[in-house]
């Protein structure tokens, strides 16, 4: 066996620059219940529209915490998520055609989102809703549209 001599110094000194390289080095991505990488909160916003387009509950209920609560001016004050699924999804799945996400605007947990909701029947309202997002799940939803049943707004009237 070969003894190589080192100072203290120079083995502090290696050290230091071994941490400063594991610090600078990026991580391994932990993975999520979303397939592999830590999302960003407009990750989140923008794969729950892109589920509901998708007309299936798997990818919509992967993006929900178990205590997921949604909230709107329709008479839903906080309801579950096996509430929201029979009162909102299966209530709305035909209905929906495709969102544009007019604009998305993040925090630390959240995510305000604005879009324009395009129907299957060819018409058109526009919400915007707040997201509570925490480790990659939504906590919590809060819809907010027009005061009238119809979902009102310009484009679905024909206005720009």
């Amino acid at each position: 066996m070969t003894r190589i001599a080192v100072s203290r110094r120079n083995l502090l000194a290696t050290g230091a620059c071994a941490l400063v390289g594991a610090v600078s080095l990026p991580g391994p991505a932990s993975a999520s219940a979303l397939g592999g990488q830590n999302l960003t909160n407009e990750d989140v916003a923008r794969k729950w529209y892109a589920a509901w387009e998708k007309n299936d509950w798997g990818p919509v209920d992967s993006l929900l915490a178990d205590d997921f609560t949604f909230t709107s001016a329709a008479g839903d004050d906080h309801i579950s998520k096996s509430t929201f699924k029979a009162r909102c999804w299966e209530t709305q799945i035909d209905f929906i055609g495709h969102f544009d996400l007019e604009r998305i605007t993040t925090g630390g947990e959240d995510a305000f989102v604005k879009y324009l909701c395009h129907t299957k029947d060819g018409k058109s309202f526009r919400n915007v809703e707040y997201l509570r997002i925490k480790n990659g799940k939504l906590q919590s939803i809060e819809c907010y549209f027009g005061a009238q049943s119809s979902f009102p707004s310009a484009v679905s009237t024909g206005q720009k």
